[in-house]
């Protein structure tokens, strides 16, 4: 997920629960090759992973098959574990350049964005899984005729999100559609995974979904929001505390991994993930204190990690 799974929030996934793969926020891979020097740094920091996360996943997007290529071999130098293709995203910026979910009304060009990162990984010298990220359609379920379009090139997995692109994240997820996915997958005998994705709240309920839909795997996502305990087990909710001391966490993880590249705005994608489910209280003078929506919005109001760090210090104490 953008300026979501970003360097500083993997780091802090992988010391609460890490999960069996890890994937990094998407990237563009026009951007890689395009990039001047000063671009080309940033870029890279933005990647930059610990071995910690490991198995770390690569998350790309382009609509150019020769920008992928060169993207591939920069990736594979990267030492990356694999290399995903996004042919999901609904994004309109992404969808006009012909990128993410508009892959889906171009068969040639999303088989050729598979080859194309292909040829890179072994010119690099080195192989590694290429997966895809997906949607059952664009307009309506066309998985009977696109699914079979990315099988063809054999990738190692193939993550569906259970709705169209057009629908976006405003209905709930069509897990019907992964079984589909997996009767298609092994009408054709192929060995690609299949995965699937949307709306599942934890560890618990991605196995009902598995057990209902026959995936090879369930991809989660907006369920990390505030919650880098998600893939740890842990079945009890956590307290304020620890949610103040996992995001103080996240802070200073994020002003040493990405101060320079990524602005302190994007922290505040994480403060109501963080802060909530808590109303207000009383001190033992009978005075009212912040509750987490209180405590939000003086988060919000800051500019600064330092400004943050000492509003979230006083409340812990």
């Amino acid at each position: 997920m953008e300026d979501v799974t970003d360097a500083a929030f993997r780091r802090l996934i992988a010391r609460y629960g890490k999960p069996d793969v890890m994937f990094t926020e998407f990237t563009s891979a026009d951007g890689l090759v395009l990039a001047p020097p000063s671009g080309q740094k940033i870029l890279r920091k933005k990647l930059a992973f610990d071995e910690s996360e490991r198995p770390v996943v690569a998350q790309l997007f382009s609509a150019m098959p020769e920008r992928m290529e060169k993207a591939a071999e920069l990736i594979t130098e990267l030492g990356f574990d694999g290399l995903d293709i996004n042919m999901g995203c609904p994004v309109d910026e992404v969808v006009k350049s012909g990128a993410g979910a508009a892959l889906i009304n171009d068969h040639e060009l999303a088989r050729e964005l598979v080859r194309a990162a292909d040829r890179g990984l072994r010119s690099a010298g080195r192989r590694m899984p290429i997966s895809i990220k997906t949607r059952i359609g664009y307009r309506e379920n066309e998985l009977a005729s696109w699914l079979p379009v990315l099988l063809e090139v054999e990738p190692a997995m193939v993550a569906i999100h259970a709705r169209t692109r057009n629908e976006m994240s405003a209905v709930p997820a069509r897990w019907d559609t992964v079984k589909e996915a997996v009767h298609i997958r092994d009408r054709l005998g192929s060995k690609t995974f299949i995965v699937g994705n949307g709306d599942v709240r934890d560890i618990s309920h991605a196995r009902e979904r598995i057990k209902e839909s026959g995936a090879d795997g369930v991809m989660l996502g907006r369920a990390i929001y505030g919650n880098p305990w998600l893939y740890s087990g842990r079945t009890d909710a956590p307290s304020p505390k620890e949610r103040i001391n996992a995001l103080l966490e996240h802070l200073s993880l994020f002003e040493e991994l990405m101060q320079g590249t990524t602005n302190y705005a994007t922290m505040k994608k994480h403060f109501k993930a963080y802060i909530s489910g808590w109303p207000a209280c009383r001190d033992e003078h009978g005075a009212g204190r912040d509750g987490a929506k209180d405590l939000r919005v003086r988060l919000m109001e800051t500019e600064a990690i330092s400004q943050a760090r000492e509003i979230l210090t006083g409340d812990v104490e």
